[in-house]
């Protein structure tokens, strides 16, 4: 039986989510429930690493420490694993591939013993719709963050259809996304990642939060260290609706760039389309024109959220990639995890890092079509982006670094056999499925989309450049076109002669690397 313990913010919590860590918490928590009630389901406030995955157990810390968290509860591991336990994993992982074991899992029939304590956890939520996530023993760690990887369903409603997912969640942990994801984590040096037929999994199951507005916020600035004058920087991407739409990049979203200061730079994308809840699940749907360019967020609530994104990388004890939703004026907390790869830098330099005031590379990244004038400013006018070669478009810098190769567009799925070695990928954006391509290609660049999306953060892990948000891309591109793109000013252009001499040595490199992690 769970024993039903709050996670809603106590009473003198602030409306906007501002968590100032000095003030009252509430009553005393319950006494810890027993290990016999605890064998099912869990209180998300009791959830720990071991039975609950990094994800339930932060989002359970910030929840006892008084952060506005989504009230719910997990189905811990040893759920997972002992519904599983009969299966013998490995042995059909190894004879007959991960699509068998995810329909040995889901065709399982469901415990009914479970079945009943969801019955009964999700009528103490009220019976409405809620969020069924992942919260792996492989994802939200310092070395790799498994950035949707494993399935996550908004909007469920009802017992069984909570149920359903239940088994869909624990099943992506093995689909051939996931197995090979932890393939090339486990085969990096220097990481602590499971070996491919270790993992396992919670599911996280919380109140379905209907978002006005949502996004990332990164408590630090990721590719470079930018600092103001009072101290660190944070990023928070966002648009309107549902998160998803920021988080995969099918928005190129608004971006604030904030401080202690106050914010210090404000980016408008054009917020397309947006993610809501449906009868069905969710919805996307055309954004107003006039609204496509307002700001999503106000100055104020840029400020609330930083402060709130702040304190919580004090109270977990450092930067944090955070996923927040704007309901109303209340600010919710959905994901925290450690920034895997905010200051990866690649084996060529930097634009910032070739000049030698590193306050003017700042400036670089900050301002992106500046570049020219600073880097002439600099002395350097040799590094000059635009010029003589052609062709010059402009988005978001997402992941440090230069490269060039041959553009290879990918529409979907069906065009990921004809990616080589060496290419820069072009695309409208990149979501889960994808993320095997970023162990061979040399860069990316994709149509919509920000630094805290999926494509970005995984170009950061892999440490390879990346540009977001080139709205004509994909028009002005065609496969085979030689591109130099550089992730941190932002730039897609052709190649100087003098860089195409370095492409080879670039494809021979990452043909290595294609061996070491495994192809697309």
């Amino acid at each position: 039986m769970l024993v039903s313990r709050t996670t809603r913010p106590p009473a003198d919590h602030p409306p906007h989510g501002a968590r100032l860590l000095g003030a009252g918490r509430g009553p005393p928590p319950a006494p810890p429930p027993t290990a016999k009630e605890c064998t099912l389901l869990i209180s998300l406030l009791d959830a720990t690493p071991q039975n609950a995955g990094a994800k339930a157990a932060t989002l359970g810390r910030l929840a006892t420490a008084g952060f506005p968290v989504p009230p719910g509860f997990v189905v811990p591991i040893a759920s997972y694993e002992s519904t599983v336990a009969h299966l013998d994993i490995p042995t059909v992982l190894a004879q007959r591939g991960p699509d068998e074991v995810r329909r040995l899992i889901e065709s399982q029939a469901f415990p009914p013993q479970l079945l009943s304590e969801l019955a009964n956890a999700l009528s103490s939520l009220g019976d409405l719709p809620v969020a069924v996530r992942s919260s792996a023993t492989t994802e939200d760690t310092p070395h790799a963050s498994a950035a949707g990887q494993h399935d996550t369903y908004l909007a469920i409603h009802g017992p069984a259809a909570v149920a359903t997912k239940l088994l869909a969640t624990w099943s992506s942990l093995w689909t051939t996304r996931a197995v090979r994801y932890r393939h090339t984590f486990a085969a990096a040096p220097g990481t602590d990642a499971p070996t491919p037929t270790t993992p396992a999994t919670a599911v996280l199951i919380q109140r379905h939060i209907d978002a006005d507005v949502a996004g990332v916020l990164f408590t630090a600035s990721p590719g470079n260290s930018v600092h103001s004058a009072s101290g660190q920087v944070s990023v928070i991407e966002a648009s309107w609706g549902l998160g998803e739409s920021v988080v995969q990049g099918s928005v190129t979203p608004d971006e604030y760039v904030a401080s202690a200061d106050g914010v210090l730079e404000r980016r408008l994308g054009d917020k397309r389309t947006r993610i809501d809840r449906s009868p069905e699940g969710t919805t996307t749907t055309e954004v107003p024109a006039e609204a496509r360019r307002r700001a999503c967020l106000s100055d104020d609530q840029v400020v609330r959220l930083r402060k709130l994104g702040e304190d919580v990388a004090h109270y977990l004890g450092g930067p944090q990639d955070i996923e927040f939703a704007v309901e109303g004026d209340q600010f919710w907390l959905l994901q925290a995890r450690p920034i895997t790869a905010a200051l990866a830098t690649s084996p060529q330099k930097t634009l910032g890092q070739q000049i030698d005031d590193p306050s003017k590379g700042d400036a670089v990244e900050r301002r992106g079509g500046a570049a020219e004038s600073l880097v002439a400013a600099a002395g350097r006018s040799d590094l000059v982006l635009a010029g003589a070669a052609g062709l010059l478009l402009r988005g978001t810098g997402g992941s440090p670094g230069i490269a060039t190769g041959p553009a290879r567009v990918v529409n979907g799925p069906e065009d990921f056999a004809k990616v080589a070695v060496g290419d820069i990928l072009i695309c409208r954006y990149t979501d889960p499925a994808w993320t095997a391509l970023f162990t061979v290609i040399a860069g990316v660049v994709t149509e919509t989309g920000g630094r805290l999306s999926h494509a970005a953060i995984v170009a950061r892990e892999r440490r390879i450049p990346a540009v977001l948000g080139v709205p004509t891309i994909l028009s002005s591109v065609q496969d085979g076109d030689l591109l130099t793109i550089d992730g941190s000013a932002g730039t897609v252009r052709a190649p100087r002669s003098s860089e195409l001499s370095a492409t080879r040595a670039h494809r021979f490199t990452a043909r290595q690397r294609s061996k070491t992690c495994g192809g697309p």
